[in-house]
């Protein structure tokens, strides 16, 4: 196992600073949730079924360009440290959020959203971020209260977008641009660099710069593998509600933007609360393994009661379940992180960046495909659901993929695999 003979004393302020950080961020993301798939719509003259089309091409065309630009921005931070990524990723999307507020056809949005996808780096960098400072036995705590500040800024995001989105689609988007650019100003006088200069052994070198040379790191650390495809089939399940969510609830419950917002608001009230107040506990109680496993366990059950629920109400039911899911994942960054030599962590978070990336290549297709299918007039089976339904099964295999790799012949340190305290 890798591991750091010393790590230097986390900084609170540091802490602080990049959980504001990235809380701008996915506050800028949050508002325009309910109102993209709507402003698609709207180009695409008011058809859900081309509707659905486009925003799997958009998506798509985003996670590519992710795909490939990911591993440089990792290793870039590897070389050059985390703070100027970081600033590049928010002046980057806040002239994009500018770009789609202004554009009017369709392959104008595409175009913005190739801008967004080579720039938005903070989330991985952040992770990194988090690793340089934090000491091993509290990594999932804080990667906890950095999923707590998603959980905030979906609480805020969604519910003001959706209300800015009743009085124009395009207002949501000024908005997110002006929280991205303040974003920027913020790190540029006050986010400190987290790598210093003495720890920065990596050189970049293009051959590992790119998505299969990033995803090759994993090769030198066989005990990530299977919790890198863990990863992998998370992400690809999570692109169920950031793909097919919005057109699923306006088709099947009749929700409007204000509808969506609220509720993704209620989303991030669950996640918040479950990221914030109960990940550290469940680590320290049950151990990582277990926090892993139940997290995917109430994933599964959260997306297949999604896809069945009949009513608006009714689904609501899913969203603490789907909550509860928020504790597999830093559980998940805080097993692998301590399998990777620390001037690495970098090209690491790139190289899970590039997972998330492979999964937004085929997630948008994927649910948007299923999802069109599964409402067309034509179709042998009306469920509407459907992709749902798909998710929940990507979840359950992650589970039994989890399981087995912390039950091989050969297990990760005990150290790693299970941090539980009587």
């Amino acid at each position: 196992m890798h591991a750091p003979a010393s790590v230097p004393p986390a900084r609170k302020a540091a802490l602080a600073f990049i959980f504001v950080t990235v809380l701008l961020d996915i506050l800028a993301f949050g508002i325009i949730i309910p109102v993209l798939p709507r402003l698609i719509k709207e180009m695409a003259g008011g058809d859900m079924v081309s509707a659905a089309h486009w925003v799997g091409v958009i998506a798509t065309v985003f996670a590519v360009v992710q795909f490939f630009c990911n591993p440089i921005q990792g290793a870039l931070s590897d070389r050059y440290g985390r703070r100027p990524v970081i600033l590049l990723s928010n002046l980057g999307l806040g002239l994009d959020f500018i770009l789609m507020a202004v554009v009017q056809t369709l392959p104008w949005l595409v175009i913005a959203r190739v801008l967004s996808g080579m720039t938005s780096a903070s989330f991985s960098t952040a992770n990194a971020y988090l690793a340089d400072v934090t000491a091993p036995e509290k990594r999932a705590a804080a990667f906890g209260a950095l999923g707590a500040a998603f959980g905030i800024g979906f609480v805020l995001g969604p519910a003001l977008g959706g209300t800015l989105g009743d009085i124009d689609l395009r207002l949501p988007f000024w908005l997110a641009a002006g929280l991205a650019l303040a974003n920027f100003c913020y790190g540029y006088f006050v986010l400190p660099e987290s790598l210093p200069v003495e720890r920065r052994t990596a050189t970049f070198d293009w051959r590992r710069a790119n998505p299969v040379g990033a995803l090759l790191l994993l090769r030198r650390y066989p005990q990530v593998y299977s919790f890198a495809v863990v990863v992998f089939l998370s992400q690809l399940a999570h692109y169920v509600l950031n793909t097919t969510f919005v057109l699923y609830a306006d088709y099947r419950y009749g929700w409007g933007p204000q509808a969506v917002g609220f509720t993704l608001g209620f989303v991030g009230v669950c996640n918040g609360i479950v990221q914030a107040l109960l990940v550290g506990r469940i680590v320290r109680r049950f151990g990582e393994r277990r926090a892993i496993y139940a997290g995917l366990a109430f994933g599964a059950l959260g997306f297949a009661w999604q896809g069945i629920a009949p009513t608006g109400p009714l689904s609501l039911i899913a969203i603490p379940l789907l909550a509860l899911w928020g504790c597999a994942g830093p559980a998940t960054q805080a097993l692998v992180t301590r399998q990777v030599d620390p001037s690495e962590q970098g090209r690491l978070q790139g190289a899970l960046a590039g997972l998330a990336s492979l999964a937004g290549i085929i997630g948008p297709a994927l649910y948007t495909q299923v999802f069109a299918w599964s409402i067309a007039k034509d179709a042998p089976w009306h469920v509407p659901g459907a992709a749902f339904l798909v998710a929940a099964v990507l979840l359950l295999v992650a589970l039994a993929i989890a399981w087995k790799a912390t039950h091989a012949t050969d297990p990760l340190d005990a150290a790693a695999a299970d941090t539980a305290r009587p």
